[in-house]
């Protein structure tokens, strides 16, 4: 009769080894403050992200019925698609900086919620070959302890996640507050696919998975760096968009 307890709790424990303990218990809701509830509740979902007409390039927002900005008709971008749930913008931001910055890893589901309730994401998702996690540098990923890309890349499509074959090659400096012509100078050779294992990108279709987009330079730099490898076809995907 013990033993069988005690397998049994074994069982239990195992079926949630794997998981965050904040994804465990109940919570509130960060915005609304609704008890118990997820991170973020379905009615915050309903009211704070409501799909919007974006850029297909970039992922900026745009009146409806257009589908590409005026900076991307003339400079097309790296990409063939970009997606983004949400803007950089309360309520979101505060959730992003705690799972970012301040190691509240629990938040990778409920933000990969956010991104499958876009109606564009599920599709490029099944379409998809290969999810890439925009890749940390080692001291960025010794400071912060997870790459936050890597964990929403594996709640998205875990199967599919696949976090070595796109590198970063080297730190730089903090990016936000140089121009855009400056990030890309300095992301020139930031990243580059694993040489050992490059012929497994030709030809593929690939996502690029990351949690804010600002100016976009680093999602094209990495962009670049798949596309020497014969990558096919590339999205970008995000959580949030800065406007």
């Amino acid at each position: 009769m013990f033993l069988r307890l005690l397998n049994r709790a074994s069982a239990r424990l195992a079926r949630v080894a794997g998981e965050p303990l904040a994804d465990r218990l109940p919570s509130q809701c960060a915005v609304c403050r609704a008890w118990p509830a997820r991170p973020v509740c379905e009615a915050c979902v309903t009211r704070f992200a409501q799909p919007l007409p974006r850029c297909s390039g970039c992922a900026l927002p745009l009146p409806a019925g257009l589908t590409r900005c005026g900076a991307c008709l003339r400079e097309p971008p790296p990409l063939d698609a970009c997606l983004a749930a949400v803007p950089y913008a309360w309520p979101w931001s505060q959730g992003i900086a705690r799972f970012k910055f301040h190691q509240h890893s629990g938040w990778a589901r409920p933000l990969a919620a956010l991104l499958r309730s876009q109606p564009w994401v599920e599709p490029a998702l099944e379409q998809a070959d290969l999810l890439l996690p925009m890749p940390l540098s080692r001291q960025r990923l010794a400071e912060r302890g997870f790459n936050q890309a890597l964990l929403l890349a594996r709640q998205l499509a875990p199967r599919k996640t696949d976090a070595g074959l796109l590198l970063r090659t080297r730190d730089t400096p903090a990016q936000h507050a140089l121009p855009r012509r400056e990030r890309l100078r300095n992301l020139r050779g930031a990243f580059a696919v694993e040489p050992l294992r490059a012929a497994e990108l030709a030809g593929r279709r690939v996502v690029l998975v990351d949690d804010v987009m600002t100016s976009g330079a680093s999602l094209h730099a990495a962009a670049l760096a798949l596309r020497q490898a014969g990558v096919a076809h590339i999205t970008a995907m995000v959580v949030a968009r800065t406007e």
